[in-house]
């Protein structure tokens, strides 16, 4: 099989991937530098980031490898929120969020370097936020890293009261659906 590398330099992406049985890898950053230009969502969009992500890796490494590449974005109105540039930006799309439910979409890309075999799919859960307060998002902002984060959050940080509720994978929401990424690996081997 060679060796696993994952395409991310996400701290919840290695997390997720440890707890998993494909816990021992390697972590490659891939090089590829994300297009969020395009702002409405689709899902060969967010699969085709993964992909270059992970096609990215290939030439930085020698062995035979099973690369992962994902992306994460939070979308609102079919509008992909991306990370926020600022603590003001985080501010109004917290603030967007608020009392509403949107989704999380997770694109995941699985390569085989031996065979070129790639495999991509994509993820999809949804999140309640409860309506908040100015005071509850500046004190969000404050006190967690909303700015590496799409849509501003990282819902396994929220305080208790932010969130209502949601439904699908959690790991998709943190950052990667293992359940699929195993299947996609099992599907280039």
């Amino acid at each position: 099989m060679g060796k696993i590398i994952l395409a991310s330099t996400s701290p919840r992406r290695r997390d997720i991937l440890k707890k998993s049985k494909y816990n021992d890898f390697e972590i490659i950053p891939s090089p590829y530098i994300e297009d969020h230009t395009m702002t409405d969502f689709s899902y060969e969009f967010i699969e085709g980031l993964a992909a270059n992500k992970a096609l990215a890796v290939i030439p930085l490494t020698k062995d035979p490898s099973v690369i992962i590449g994902a992306d994460t974005v939070v979308v609102v109105d079919d509008k992909i929120l991306g990370k926020p540039k600022d603590k003001e930006e985080a501010f109004k799309t917290l603030k967007m969020l608020s009392g509403r439910t949107h989704i999380v979409v997770t694109g995941i890309a699985v390569v085989n370097t031996e065979t070129n075999k790639i495999k991509t799919s994509a993820s999809t859960s949804r999140v309640t936020f409860e309506k908040l307060t100015d005071e509850q998002i500046t004190f969000y902002i404050e006190n967690f890293q909303p700015l590496d984060k799409a849509g501003s959050y990282g819902i396994q940080e929220m305080p208790d009261g932010y969130i209502k509720s949601y439904t699908g994978n959690l790991d998709n929401i943190i950052g990667l659906d293992m359940d699929l990424t195993e299947k996609l690996i099992e599907g280039v081997l």
